[in-house]
């Protein structure tokens, strides 16, 4: 019966067998072959021991063979000596019963000869039965002919082994049979399917790998538990400029004498990102030991050219960055309860989905202009790709150069080997948001002018224009127009971002949005502390001063008042009172108007209160047993005050 078995695809050729035997296993090997056409292509050769090894030499000049077949001391044998696998033909309890049967019909004085030991259940057999059956083990041809020589001087008339036996018995008058069946055969070449199907395959996995090493970027150097080099790649050679694969079964240690591995060797134990100094230049190695089903066979050595380190960090680096400038505001989360900011947000929207025009956003400082920004980009087509921000403000002319344009490798002293993309090739897809504009240089308005033209920008020391394409949305809180008229702004590029413009009005001109921003943030900032119980006393207190209130630094200062009367509830455990809020505000609002007021001055100004009126109000808020109301009341103070003496003393 077949067994169920590897199978080769149609366009493999069939496995080559070559099943060898000097002696009458010949015959069964001619019987069974026919049966195996269409599933593997049988040689059959009538050699043995000597005779066979010249003739498989002599045919493997010019033929291919995966597997041999062969049986008993002469298979042993082919296995020493050939570098082919061999499949052996074994002998089974079905092959013994036949055998046995077939002999008995002969005579009944039946010996079986076996190589090297007789099975011990052939023996229990015997036994069980009571059959008068003779049995002997050999070592070699000699010994056999010794030992059936014995046998006929017994009286023994006919003898069961392998072919050798059967051939040897006929020489000294006695009767061979064979011990090996069809069946034994047909399972021999199954198996010798099978190997040449994992021969193959293994085959087909190691040209995949070598090919994968052989283009590897990094150099790989593997050894043997002897510390034997048995495969390097190309790469390996090129970073340290030694002949490694001409080295190959050579000790690692005499060909590259700088990079030990003989501490992975014996310790099993991995020694990662070393940097070791090679011919002149860097490497960084990796050190790691090879296991194979648990069992360690050797290390593996890589090394990695510092070159391609630093460029795979900076595109790491970069692709990271790009990554992080995401867009976290929505058009829809931006406040806007007054009919001036629902124009406002009406008008972006349609900016927005209908157009990839540039954008100027124009409002004060504070009114929410990179919101905005945000919330347009994500409404926009370009919402998966990048949003870069870059604030023309904060940087000189030479470094705001850089950050949007990048620079090539060597453009300038210090610069990185690889260069750097900057935030034009950043953004490429999506939206770049200069905030500050009005703060930009002239000469660097220029180069701005002919990217947002040209639709490419060229790097710092770069020759190559790199196409680009980003929608540029512009913020300032400048007048564009009067700085045209006076020479500080270029009227090209103010014409180029002024396609589409959004004007933020500021907070006082739009109270409703005021009590909304007062209803969100209160009870937000509150629940951070833990005083969410606290909001509905808050919030009557500070909603109608807030009302009053002109907000010149808009909803940003709106969001500091919030957070310190959050503060001060803290500290006092209490509701701030609508006075307290009032001289907040007023503190505010008088910094605002002076803003020459140094911190020196508010210092030495703190240093002026007398000491002793701080301890008092110690003493005191511990008569009034830790009640901040009460203490205030007694001193004369608003609470405010009175915290600002308690943690500012």
């Amino acid at each position: 019966m077949k067994r169920n078995m590897s199978q080769f695809s149609p366009n493999e050729p069939l496995p080559v067998i070559w099943a060898i035997s000097g002696h009458r296993l010949i015959d069964v090997f001619r019987q069974v072959a026919p049966d195996m056409e269409g599933r593997a292509s049988i040689s059959i050769i009538h050699r043995g021991y000597e005779e066979a090894l010249s003739e498989i030499e002599l045919r493997s000049e010019r033929h291919h063979c995966d597997v041999i077949v062969a049986a008993g001391s002469h298979g042993a044998y082919l296995r020493r000596n050939l570098p082919h696998p061999v499949a052996l033909v074994k002998v089974g309890g079905s092959d013994l019963l036949a055998a046995l049967c077939k002999a008995r019909q002969l005579s009944d004085r039946i010996a079986i000869l076996m190589l090297k030991r007789i099975p011990p259940e052939l023996q229990r057999f015997a036994d069980l039965f009571s059959l008068p059956l003779v049995l002997r083990s050999y070592e070699t041809a000699e010994e056999a002919r010794h030992c059936l020589r014995q046998l006929a001087n017994d009286g023994i008339q006919v003898v069961v082994g392998p072919g050798q036996v059967a051939d040897l018995a006929d020489e000294v008058g006695l009767t061979g049979v064979l011990v090996y069946s069809a069946e034994s055969v047909q399972t021999a070449f199954d198996d010798a399917i099978e190997m040449a199907a994992a021969q193959r395959a293994e085959k087909s996995r190691r040209t995949q790998l070598d090919s994968i090493l052989y283009h590897l970027g990094d150099g790989v150097v593997a050894v043997d538990m002897d510390a034997h080099i048995v495969m390097a790649n190309p790469a390996a050679e090129q970073l340290t400029g030694k002949p490694i694969r001409a080295a190959l079964g050579k000790p690692f240690g005499d060909v590259l004498p700088a990079l030990h591995l003989r501490h992975v060797i014996t310790s099993g134990t991995p020694e990662l990102g070393a940097v070791e100094e090679l011919a002149g230049k860097s490497i960084v190695v990796d050190r790691v030991p090879l296991f194979d089903e648990g069992k360690q066979t050797g290390a593996i050595l890589a090394l990695h050219g510092s070159n391609r380190l630093e460029l795979a960090v900076s595109k790491l680096r970069a692709h990271t960055h790009r990554r992080s400038q995401v867009a976290k505001y929505r058009l829809d989360d931006m406040v806007s309860a007054s009919p001036a900011m629902r124009r406002v947000i009406a008008q972006s929207k349609v900016f927005a989905q209908h157009s990839d025009a540039g954008i100027l956003i124009h409002g004060e400082s504070g009114t929410g202009k990179e919101l905005l920004a945000q919330g347009i980009h994500n409404a926009s087509r370009r919402a998966r790709n990048p949003f870069i921000a870059i604030n023309c403000g904060a940087f000189t002319e030479t470094l705001l150069e850089s950050e949007l344009f990048g620079y090539d490798e060597g453009a300038f002293t210090g610069a990185r080997k690889q260069g750097k993309a900057g935030l034009f090739e950043a953004a490429d897809g999506g939206t770049l948001f200069l905030d500050e504009i009005g703060e930009m240089p002239l000469p660097l308005q220029t180069r701005l002018l002919r990217a947002l033209q040209e639709k490419e920008i060229m790097r710092v020391g770069s020759v190559d224009p790199l196409p680009i394409n980003v929608r540029a949305v512009a913020a300032t809180h400048r007048d564009l127009a009067s700085m045209v008229a006076s020479g500080q702004f270029r009227e090209d590029l103010f014409y180029r971002l002024n396609i589409l413009r959004v004007d933020v009005p500021p907070l006082r001109e739009r109270p409703e949005d005021i009590e909304v921003l007062v209803r969100k943030l209160v009870p937000a900032a509150l629940a951070r502390t833990g005083l969410d119980s606290l909001c509905s006393e808050v919030l009557a207190a500070v909603q109608p001063v807030m009302r009053q209130y002109a907000w010149p630094g808009n909803v940003r200062e709106l969001e500091n008042a919030v957070e310190r009367l959050t503060m001060i509830c803290l500290a006092t455990g209490s509701a701030i009172r609508p006075s307290e809020m009032s001289e907040l505000l007023d503190q505010a609002m008088q910094r605002q108007r002076n803003p020459e007021v140094s911190a020196t001055e508010a210092a030495t100004m703190r240093k002026r209160r007398p000491r002793a009126s701080r301890e008092e109000a110690g003493r005191v808020l511990e008569d009034c047993q830790g009640d901040h109301r009460e203490a205030a009341r007694r001193l004369g103070v608003s609470r405010t005050t009175l915290w600002r003496w308690l943690t500012q003393g």
